[in-house]
């Protein structure tokens, strides 16, 4: 972007590749939850319901410790996926990516949970009684009608990432072309002397990118429930 310094769009482009890798591997998981929690009877469901939430009212910095006790490289599940996988999360921009996901996991799944319990359960019902499987159910029917619920968390969660800053730079620090994000990026200016200008610049930028996500998840998600509609 010729506006953007090149550090400052290296930190662009690596918040929306965070951001648009957190939203897509969160949201089968997010799915399989809310499914859960709409239609599940279950002992424990409002303990889960509690634990899917406590990131939206943790301190994110508590959420980036507990991320680096686990997924650090020492970490119990962190050491078991380096030494299975040779997979790293700690100070790496996947761990960015792991982040974002989890304190926008709840947006995710909430958009999801309200989606799948507007469905109707008769549509459900009645193609179960035609002989479909439950998860041909699921495919052809339930997921249709969801569509517009899966959608708008998809774009919240990639709208959530773009502002993550406390559990990121807890989990993976400030690195420069690894883990610095547009917020880490903004804080960092923030810090050196004659820097407003790119402040102003990069914080305009996030919240244009923010506002074209959620703008967009509201204007697909009206159509699919129009299409829904009239189908």
């Amino acid at each position: 972007m010729p506006f953007l310094t090149p550090l400052e769009a290296e930190a662009f482009s690596l918040s929306l590749r965070v951001g648009a890798w957190s939203a897509v591997t969160s949201l089968p998981p997010a799915v399989a939850i809310a499914w859960l929690l709409a239609r599940g009877r279950f002992r424990g469901r409002t303990l889960l319901s509690v634990i899917i939430h406590l990131p939206l009212v943790l301190p994110p910095v508590v959420t980036g410790y507990a991320l680096l006790l686990l997924f650090g490289r020492h970490g119990p599940i962190g050491a078991w996926l380096e030494s299975w996988f040779g997979l790293v999360f700690a100070f790496r921009w996947t761990g960015a990516a792991l982040a974002a996901a989890v304190m926008g996991f709840p947006l995710v799944v909430r958009a999801l949970q309200l989606s799948i319990e507007a469905v109707e359960p008769g549509l459900e019902q009645a193609a179960a009684t035609l002989g479909a499987r439950p998860i041909a159910v699921f495919f052809t029917v339930t997921l249709p009608l969801i569509a517009p619920g899966l959608l708008a968390g998809l774009l919240l969660g990639f709208a959530k990432s773009l502002g993550e800053f406390g559990a990121t730079i807890t989990f993976v620090s400030n690195i420069p072309g690894e883990t610095r994000t547009l917020p880490i990026a903004i804080y960092t200016l923030l810090q050196v002397p004659g820097t407003d200008a790119a402040v102003l610049r990069l914080s305009l930028l996030s919240v244009a990118v923010s506002v074209v996500a959620v703008f967009g998840s509201e204007l697909v998600a009206r159509r699919l429930r129009r299409r829904a509609a009239g189908a």
